[in-house]
């Protein structure tokens, strides 16, 4: 491809709704099942697909109005460990009950996400949505069309699978608060991420209860380059512990500040979430928020399968399933004295810290 020219994007059912000027779902049945669409708005809709160059999926029409036994699971970053797990749950589960997974990376993206839906609608059964990164109203539309479950993500009107994000970062700040840190610094998920948002929201909480102070730095991408970022930008702020949004980003910090000679723990105590299997393989080993992650991609399906037999779906609160702290060598007791790094200057720690360049 040549320098500075881009790939053209496909028009979505999105953007021929928006043109013709109604519902995805209208379009959708214009060319899945024509004879449940009044003809005048059928035509309409052909017409604003054709001018977009708008095309249809041969075997996604051919399967519109069988069973599939097909459900997608959407995550944002296959390459990111924590999704490992709730993939196993999720297969596992599925297969128990007849069903195959099609999985589906979206690349952080809201767009791809919409666009990677949108093909799958018509070919699967069901939709587990994990930690999805499009809006409540984009989640809900899709949720009209075909059963659905998000995971790691409430969202009103839709059954979902979280979990207890409160307590686990309110049990992570209590460790570093009786360690005697004060404050701590966290360091926050992508803008978009839900999970990040409420681990924000039961930290301040907790604050306030425990008497610890704390402070946001971020958004941060939610892997070990946003870590590394956040290292950079801690450092002209420095506070003696730190919670990070998941364990790639704890690892990348630990990575970053142990270059520049910065002991973890003797100088800054790290507390990850996730537990991923890599948390046990770092040096120092990190003392992390455990979450059952296939437990969570197990009862996402469960919930998923009797959607799709039948059961009316639960709007309800979410199902929340618990987690516990994993004490490893990554926390210590406080030094004795303000953390100082060569140059630093003292700075005091601001209640929120920009985002850095590059996270």
């Amino acid at each position: 491809m040549a320098s500075g020219q881009r790939r053209r994007i496909s028009p979505t059912i999105y953007d021929v709704a928006q043109a013709a000027g109604v519902a995805p779902s209208t379009v959708s049945r214009t060319f899945s099942r024509p004879g449940r669409v009044n003809s005048e708005t059928a035509d309409r809709i052909r017409k604003v697909a054709a001018e977009l160059g708008y095309r249809t999926n041969p075997m996604a029409r051919a399967l519109a109005t069988t069973h599939s036994s097909l459900i997608a699971l959407v995550v944002p970053d296959i390459t990111n460990p924590v999704y490992f797990e709730i993939i196993n749950g999720v297969q596992d589960e599925a297969a128990e009950a007849g069903y195959t997974v099609l999985l589906v990376d979206s690349r952080e993206s809201d767009k791809r996400e919409r666009e990677a839906l949108e093909r799958a609608l018509p070919i699967v059964d069901g939709i587990v949505l994990g930690t999805s990164r499009m809006s409540d109203a984009s989640i809900r539309m899709i949720a009209k069309q075909k059963p659905m479950v998000a995971l790691n993500r409430a969202v009103r009107e839709i059954p979902s699978v979280v979990p207890d994000n409160a307590r686990g970062v309110r049990r992570a700040l209590e460790h570093l608060g009786e360690l005697g840190h004060d404050p701590v610094t966290y360091l926050a998920g992508p803008e978009a991420s839900w999970a990040d948002g409420m681990r924000w929201r039961g930290l301040r909480e907790a604050s306030l209860e425990l008497s610890v102070h704390v402070r946001r730095l971020g958004p941060l991408s939610p892997n070990v380059a946003g870590g590394v970022a956040g290292a950079k930008a801690w450092m002209l702020a420095p506070t003696s512990g730190v919670i990070a949004y998941n364990d790639l980003v704890a690892i990348g910090f630990i990575r970053a500040v142990q270059g520049r000679g910065i002991g973890v723990p003797s100088d800054v105590s790290v507390v990850g979430y996730d537990n991923i299997f890599a948390a046990d393989l770092v040096s120092p080993a990190l003392t992390t928020v455990a979450t059952p992650r296939r437990a969570l991609g197990a009862a996402a399906v469960r919930n998923l399968v009797a959607q799709i037999k039948g059961a009316h779906p639960r709007g309800g609160p979410p199902v929340v399933v618990p987690v516990k702290l994993v004490e490893r060598a990554s926390t210590a007791e406080a030094p004795g004295a303000a953390v100082r790094l060569p140059h630093s200057g003292g700075h005091t720690v601001p209640d929120i810290l920009p985002a850095p360049e590059n996270a």
